[in-house]
């Protein structure tokens, strides 16, 4: 079998793969059936104030843009200068060329429009590059892995409180991501320790803790997981890299960023845990 041919029958694995998921995701309780089971009943879901999406015309296109980190990061700071920027200003994280490039984008998805010789969002003020984030995980979730996904969801739970920024069924489990747009300096110690109220109160099969950052986390990520651990367990499992920036405690807690692929690190993660739960 030549390469191109072993190329071709990865590609229709996949394929038949992801058509065994979307079958068996239709077969099953849907995710509001088994949030139910839990306890658990969304209160708000997928809030739009700050979510900045063009028509849906372009969404395949835009989907297809947010996979490239250097175009997040560009719509993070077109965000932080949305009421006017130039091409100039928001170069810190890629070329003069490709900042223009990604500018026309914004302008040709009415996403971005001129404003005397700068430019400006269209929808304005938008609070942060969160929202987005969120939604574009959650499409992750939905076309890469034909599972059902929502973000942005709110329950009246008393005891633990606030966001879970994305909730997925896959193959009848329950997972929880985390979505955090900063980088790791602005990560603080009681958010690793929401993180795991959530987990607990929610008891998903599978949490992960989501970074969109290309740095390391073993400097001070995983040393906060570590921490938050000695506090809840007499003896702390321990927090294991998986490869690269992939960490994992217990086999269905894990730590990614988006280091070479999202969505490869996703599946990374997936496989990881239905491999040990077997």
């Amino acid at each position: 079998m030549t390469e191109k041919e072993v190329h071709i029958e990865i590609d229709s694995l996949k394929a038949e793969i992801k058509r065994l998921r979307k079958s068996l995701t239709e077969l099953t309780p849907s995710l509001d059936v088994l949030l139910r089971r839990r306890g658990f009943r969304v209160y708000k879901k997928e809030p739009s104030e700050d979510l900045l999406l063009p028509k849906e015309k372009f969404r395949d296109g835009f989907y297809e843009m947010m996979k490239k980190y250097s175009f997040r990061l560009f719509l993070r700071d077109s965000i932080k200068h949305q009421e006017s920027f130039t091409v100039e200003m928001l170069t810190r994280y890629a070329t003069a060329d490709v900042t223009g490039e990604y500018v026309d984008y914004l302008l040709e998805i009415g996403l971005a429009e001129k404003n005397g010789s700068r430019y400006r969002l269209v929808k304005r003020p938008i609070k942060s590059f969160g929202e987005t984030l969120e939604w574009f995980l959650a499409e992750i979730f939905m076309r890469e892995f034909a599972a059902e996904a929502t973000w942005g969801v709110k329950f009246k739970r008393p005891r633990v409180g606030g966001d879970y920024d994305l909730i997925a069924k896959v193959d009848g489990s329950i997972l929880y991501m985390e979505v955090k747009s900063s980088p790791p300096k602005q990560i603080y110690a009681n958010e690793i320790t929401a993180f795991f109220e959530r987990v607990f109160d929610l008891s998903p099969e599978v949490a992960v803790f989501f970074m969109d950052t290309e740095l390391r986390m073993k400097d001070k990520i995983v040393p906060m997981f570590e921490e938050e651990l000695k506090k809840r367990f007499s003896e702390p499992p321990q927090v294991l890299r998986m490869e690269k920036e992939l960490f994992q405690m217990l086999d269905r807690i894990f730590i990614i960023n988006a280091k070479d692929s999202i969505v490869n690190n996703i599946e990374k993660v997936l496989s990881w845990y239905f491999r040990r739960s077997q």
